[in-house]
């Protein structure tokens, strides 16, 4: 897989000012790293006396959150996903008309929590992560298995019923704070929320947690010598994942039969029904600790 790589942490530009709020935390400060070493006019705002702190140790200087949000022309908001439509009732109705404003998350979009305001823009942007078949070249790429400081990756955004000028703004935004980046993928809100969590949360990650309880059975309850158990695992990982989503290789025949005795034996026959509406609001409630999305 040859990337190339369209968006580095060193853009942007001074006339415009991104507010990250929540600069503290922990994808306020990815983000925040970013956007220090760009040359957009970025304030930063903490609620928690920890982030805060982190925040002046960096040398950063903090703004209010009130503050931050009215100047700004772009306000990320990276906070816990359970307080967001709290933050934004606090900063959307301060915010400039025809302003932005972007979570990193599409739960609370997709939920209808964000505080409504009809002359503001919302956006949302997740991280890919660096992709499993990035052709790594550098330690540093290796080292950045989440993404965000130097492995190169995608991006998913929304951003419905905005024109160009107002999407190539987010665009430019989104792309600086996940630096550095191939490229942004556009789809709907609803489209971002099938992706994640659906299809990476609750399948990916739990698969890849599952292969983890996988190892220390055979470990643990079967007696295989872990180093022997692991570098099976780890090996055939990566072909299976390179087998079965790029096809580069065919499965045995006898693979074929153990792959069978296997979706029998643990994939449920109605597996699919994650991907039906009520089921993705169903997850999605219960991750943001709500009775409903109010969608």
């Amino acid at each position: 897989m040859t990337d190339t790589i369209t968006t580095s942490a060193q853009s942007g530009t001074a006339e415009l000012t991104v507010a990250v709020i929540g600069a503290g935390g922990k994808m306020g400060t990815r983000v925040s790293n970013n956007l220090a070493q760009s040359a957009y006019t970025t304030l930063y705002s903490e609620a928690s006396p920890a982030g805060r702190e982190r925040i002046e140790a960096l040398g950063r200087t903090l703004t209010d959150t009130v503050d931050a949000a009215a100047q700004a022309d772009v306000v990320i908001l990276a906070v816990p996903d359970v307080i967001l439509g709290k933050v934004s009732e606090e900063v959307v109705p301060v915010m400039k008309s025809g302003a932005i404003i972007l979570t990193l998350d599409p739960a609370a979009a997709y939920a209808g929590l964000l505080a409504a305001r009809e002359d503001i823009h919302y956006a949302v942007a997740h991280p890919c992560h660096p992709s499993v078949f990035l052709e790594r070249t550098t330690k540093a790429e290796w080292d950045d298995t989440f993404g965000g400081i130097a492995a190169p990756q995608e991006v998913i955004a929304a951003l419905e019923d905005a024109s160009d000028e107002v999407r190539d703004i987010a665009e430019k935004v989104i792309a600086t704070i996940y630096a550095p980046v191939i490229a942004v993928h556009w789809v709907t809100v609803k489209q971002l929320a099938v992706l994640e969590p659906t299809l990476v949360e609750t399948i990916a990650c739990m698969i890849g947690d599952f292969l983890n309880e996988a190892l220390e059975e055979t470990v643990n309850g079967v007696g295989v010598p872990r180093e022997a158990a692991r570098a099976m695992l780890y090996g055939h990982t990566w072909i299976a994942l390179t087998n079965g989503l790029r096809g580069s290789n065919p499965f045995s025949d006898a693979c074929h039969i153990a792959m069978g005795y296997g979706r029998d034996k643990i994939i449920k026959p109605t597996w699919k029904e994650i991907f039906d509406d009520a089921e993705l609001d169903g997850v999605i409630a219960k991750m943001l600790k709500i009775d409903a999305v109010k969608r």
